[in-house]
């Protein structure tokens, strides 16, 4: 393994780690030591890796709005690219949304405490890149059905991200049934809430 490989590995084990703590005791419940002692190194070690917290909250917020939008653009260029119908990307997009759901519940709960803490132009990044990702879905929405209007498209897609990024409020032990049948549970519910949508507006 390369020496940049594994300083690359080391970054993400220190965001990873952050995220978890930052979500179960708050921003500034958590000191720069406990981070390090997570990951194995010294408080002051993670200095040659992050500025500081602040940096840490900021790729965090900032790089997984990014990632929901490249991987949105990604699903939509190989399923276009395929000739897939706009029914089988609209579940590639939820199918990719339950992921981040599921398995990065701390950065929901960091996002939805902790977002203000961010400086300005991060804090607007997050919010451009976030726009990107529901404009995209708008979009592939409408196709799927054309008679939403697009104001009743955005709503919805916003009411889903919110049913799908509501799994950290089910973190007690034995909330969440297992990850399969979660992750259908949720997709089932997202096509629901579009279908639904679709049809009260053609009513």
């Amino acid at each position: 393994m390369s020496a940049t490989s594994a300083a690359l590995t080391r970054r993400e084990q220190i965001l990873k780690e952050a995220a978890r703590l930052f979500a179960e005791r708050g921003f500034h419940g958590v000191g720069v030591d406990e981070i390090g002692a997570a990951v194995g190194i010294s408080g002051p070690g993670l200095y040659r890796h992050f500025a500081g917290k602040d940096a840490m909250l900021a790729e965090l917020l900032v790089g997984i709005s990014g990632r929901l939008l490249t991987g949105g653009k990604r699903r939509a260029a190989e399923a276009r690219s395929g000739g897939d119908a706009a029914e089988a990307l609209l579940d590639s997009l939820i199918e990719g949304h339950i992921d981040f759901a599921l398995d990065d519940r701390p950065l929901i709960t960091l996002h939805d405490r902790e977002l203000d803490r961010l400086r300005d132009s991060d804090r607007k990044l997050v919010r451009q890149l976030q726009r990107q990702y529901v404009e995209l879905w708008v979009e592939v929405v409408r196709d799927v059905y054309p008679a939403m209007v697009e104001s009743e498209a955005r709503a919805t897609v916003h009411a889903v991200f919110g049913l799908l990024n509501s799994t950290p409020h089910l973190s007690r032990p034995g909330a969440l049934p297992g990850r399969t049948t979660m992750a259908t549970l949720l997709h089932r519910l997202a096509r629901g809430a579009f279908a639904a949508a679709a049809s009260n507006g053609a009513a």
